[in-house]
């Protein structure tokens, strides 16, 4: 069987980085303990943008700015992403690294709930990430849904919850048991729903890949 901590250390050993800024805004988000996503999920998020080739990107919970960045380096020339975050402490800090980045003009951090948020939005998005809050994927997923374009790609970080998933809600510790039962709603709820294809990887803490289904394909059913 193959030693999976020893599998993500030589696939990160292979990461060539991304770049003097991104770079050091990672290595400082992960001194100070902010919640940025994995390396492995890093590469495999801008190996996603690069083929899907979203114009209109949302994300769900900016943090410091790193993921935004790393999406605005691979999107094409016309792409724009719409970024959320509700932390205020670490909002000028991602404005600070947009404008160091040269982005400002084509990601806007939007302030506030994403619940809220989410209702004022106009679609389609073609790229969704989802990396907040993770007992709200479940609520916010019908809205996401109606922001989607057919054929666009959700992506949601962060659903293996460290190997919890897979334990009984009653052998995780009390105070993740609701975080622990509304994911597995979630990734239940992605798995059987009609409308989008997923596919649950074991990258990083774990990431759910969901297409949206063209009109065209129930037609044909």
């Amino acid at each position: 069987m193959m030693d999976q901590n020893r599998i993500t250390d030589y696939i990160n050993s292979l990461d060539s980085g991304h770049g003097e800024l991104c770079d050091r805004i990672a290595r400082e988000a992960r001194a100070a303990f902010v919640p940025i996503i994995r390396r492995e999920t890093a590469v495999f998020l801008q190996t996603m943008i690069t083929a899907v080739k979203p114009l209109r990107i949302l994300e769900v919970g900016t943090a410091v700015g790193y993921s935004a960045l790393l999406m605005a380096q691979v999107m094409p020339e016309q792409g724009h992403i719409t970024t959320i975050e509700k932390y205020e402490p670490r909002i000028p800090l991602a404005r600070a690294h947009f404008q160091e980045a040269g982005m400002d003009e084509r990601i806007t951090l939007l302030e506030g709930d994403a619940e809220e948020i989410l209702k004022q939005l106009d679609g389609p998005f073609d790229f969704i990430f989802m990396d907040a809050a993770k007992g709200q994927y479940i609520h916010w997923l019908p809205r996401i849904l109606e922001l989607m374009a057919d054929g666009a790609v959700l992506f949601s970080d962060n659903v293996l919850q460290d190997g919890d998933i897979i334990e009984s809600r009653f052998a995780v510790e009390r105070r993740n048991r609701t975080i622990h039962s509304r994911m597995r709603d979630y990734l239940y709820t992605l798995t059987h729903m009609e409308e989008l294809k997923t596919s649950i990887l074991p990258i990083g803490d774990g990431v759910t890949l969901s297409v949206k289904q063209t009109k065209d394909i129930f037609d044909r059913k």
